[in-house]
């Protein structure tokens, strides 16, 4: 796919692509151009896939919708797939009848910590993406629970759907012609820490944006999690807590390691 760029201004990540094209562009013979580029290289544009629209009429790309307002303005949020994609693994958590309220509470946070850090620079204000509706909705199904009363179902409210610092239109472009595949890791890595906040946050910046099982840097190819050394996951000191990789955790759960 190295050099479909050079046919038309656009932007690329994997197999999907937005040409940017001005009113005196001809939108055809961009579109055919690129479809030789592919052919030669034996792929070809998905039909299904590819539509001319107006920026002001909004295109989704990689998860969010994009539009240009009426007042000029450049706006992004979720797109409607993936939200719908969001809300339906919360939903299927929140109603799983197999376990209570503290254990559905740990299997959100990560969920919905990593959907608001994947969208932390979108407009996410009002009660949809806010998540307010959906929140309000897990605390109706953990109050009814008779071990829980409202002030327990509310604390367990805030631990299942973590505040994620965000900030509209402010993503950081990535350095010069950095490359994920250039063997930089330590850049990377650190970049990547960035989408972490809290206890997360703290344990990348101590662990040098290294694991704390295996030793190598944090890529985007897995998610990081946190350890409890001890075993007690209502233990949040600092030096309780490590930075894992998600197979690291895995591995470390099975019994098959030492000493973390």
């Amino acid at each position: 796919m190295d050099g479909i760029e050079d046919i038309h201004y656009s932007i690329r990540y994997a197999d999907d692509m937005v040409v940017i094209l001005k009113p005196k562009d001809d939108a055809d013979k961009i579109l055919k151009d690129i479809q030789e580029f592919l052919a030669a290289r034996g792929l070809k544009v998905s039909e299904k896939k590819t539509k001319l629209v107006r920026a002001t009429e909004g295109f989704d790309f990689l998860g969010w919708h994009f539009k240009v307002q009426t007042n000029g303005k450049f706006r992004y949020v979720p797109s409607e797939d993936n939200y719908r994609t969001f809300r339906q693994k919360v939903k299927d958590i929140v109603n799983c009848s197999n376990y209570g309220a503290k254990v559905k509470a740990k299997k959100l946070a990560p969920l919905v910590r990593g959907w608001r850090n994947y969208h932390r620079y979108c407009k996410m204000d009002g009660s949809r993406f806010s998540l307010w509706r959906t929140a309000h909705r897990a605390f109706k199904v953990f109050n009814k629970e008779k071990k829980l009363n409202r002030y327990k179902a509310s604390e367990l409210i805030k631990k299942a759907f973590p505040a994620v610092s965000r900030s509209e239109n402010r993503h950081v472009n990535v350095k010069g012609n950095k490359s994920p595949y250039d063997g930089d890791t330590l850049y990377w890595s650190k970049r990547n820490s960035k989408l972490y906040d809290g206890a997360t946050s703290k344990c990348l910046k101590r662990q040098h944006h290294s694991c704390g099982h295996c030793g190598l840097k944090f890529m985007d190819d897995e998610r990081v999690q946190l350890h409890h050394i001890d075993g007690n996951h209502d233990n949040w000191e600092p030096k309780n807590l490590i930075a894992v990789h998600h197979s690291c955790h895995q591995h470390i759960h099975t019994g098959k390691t030492g000493k973390v």
